[in-house]
């Protein structure tokens, strides 16, 4: 094992644990100052609500999956079940606990994700695939049922649902469409800056080489039952604050429904799409997804004069991601992000090659 450890390539030998800050692409950054600075000023209450605020935290949850799936390897369909306990649990901090400020509770909420995505990843040490997505289509069926079940979650309402309660920060009120949608971008963009790092830390490698192949990371020394469950728990902690963003920044009321197993396969399709393995992807992902229902309306609209039955176009819809998800896994198993890449690297050299 002496003679091994000599020849470790570099990302597995010397690499430091903590995360090292990498820069802000020029264009994040532009795109950043454009989010933060111009679109409250800008963008209507509808675009805010219907449109952005819901982009923003379902890339996040897409970026929560794609940390398990796309770089660690771990199959999972229980992604709408972890956001339910984050929102669940964000909501129980803020009631019972008032004094405790907002960004405390979504720290709090996404911890108890990460511990139940924990205890719900123990079984990725000895299934894999198939069996563990079972697993976790299980765990999304079991949350869905305790949410349901239990009234104290809910606090005892009629209702089954969980209100968002006043949303404050410092004092100051955040409850309207330019305060949550801020709220919301601050989260997703510091929690993106923290899975960009870690994807590039030693954490991450390791993640990935189980991820190609998890046999021969064992033999190279990376303590492969471990950082799998470790890769549930990161996983469920950025899908618990995504599920919290949901129930009250962008639903306002939310119940165990809201976050049923087509929330988990929503999610699944953001990471197919946008593409596997990517930090972008999951942003360019969640733009196709919030963004095709408003195109396909729209369309229907203008083509067919509004004479078109909404279940229609749901329909539609559907068999669109369907026919895209196919042709994705067939084709281009790296999603819209690996296509885009393509075509900037075609402009690049144009017209010599194109």
């Amino acid at each position: 094992m002496s003679n091994l450890s000599h020849q470790l390539p570099a990302p597995f030998e010397h690499a430091p644990l903590a995360l090292v800050p990498r820069a802000i692409p020029w264009g994040a950054a532009a795109l950043l100052i454009v989010a933060f600075a111009g679109v409250p000023w800008l963008a209507g209450d509808y675009w805010l609500n219907a449109i952005l605020i819901p982009f923003l935290v379902l890339s996040l949850a897409g970026l929560g999956l794609n940390l398990l799936t796309g770089y660690a390897g771990q199959t999972s369909v229980g992604s709408a079940g972890f956001m339910a306990v984050g929102a669940f649990a964000t909501y129980a901090f803020l009631l019972r606990v008032p004094v405790l400020p907002l960004p405390v509770a979504l720290l709090a909420g996404g911890a108890v994700a990460a511990a139940v995505g924990f205890v719900f990843g123990i079984p990725s040490n000895r299934i894999k695939g198939f069996y563990l997505m079972a697993t976790t289509l299980a765990a999304q069926f079991f949350l869905e049922w305790v949410f349901t079940k239990f009234p104290w979650f809910y606090n005892h309402a009629s209702s089954g649902t969980i209100a968002a309660p006043r949303l404050a920060l410092f004092g100051h009120d955040i409850s309207g469409p330019v305060g949550r949608y801020l709220l919301t971008l601050s989260v997703v963009t510091l929690l993106t800056w923290v899975a960009r790092n870690l994807v590039g830390s030693r954490l991450g490698r390791n993640w990935m080489a189980i991820r190609d192949m998890d046999t021969a990371a064992a033999v190279i020394g990376i303590d492969v039952d471990h950082h799998k469950r470790l890769a549930f728990a990161v996983s469920s902690f950025y899908l618990g604050i995504a599920g919290a963003l949901w129930a009250f920044a962008y639903l306002g009321t939310a119940s165990a429904s809201s976050f049923d197993i087509n929330r988990s396969f929503q999610i699944l399709f953001i990471i197919i799409i946008g593409g596997m393995g990517s930090v972008a992807g999951n942003f360019i992902g969640a733009a196709f997804i919030s963004l095709l229902p408003i195109f396909l309306s729209q369309a229907g609209q203008a083509l067919l004069g509004g004479n078109v039955d909404p279940g229609q176009i749901q329909n539609l819809q559907k068999i669109i991601f369907g026919a895209l998800i196919i042709t994705f896994l067939v084709k281009e198993p790296e999603g819209l992000v690996r296509l885009l890449a393509g075509l900037r690297e075609r402009l690049a050299v144009w017209p010599l090659r194109f």
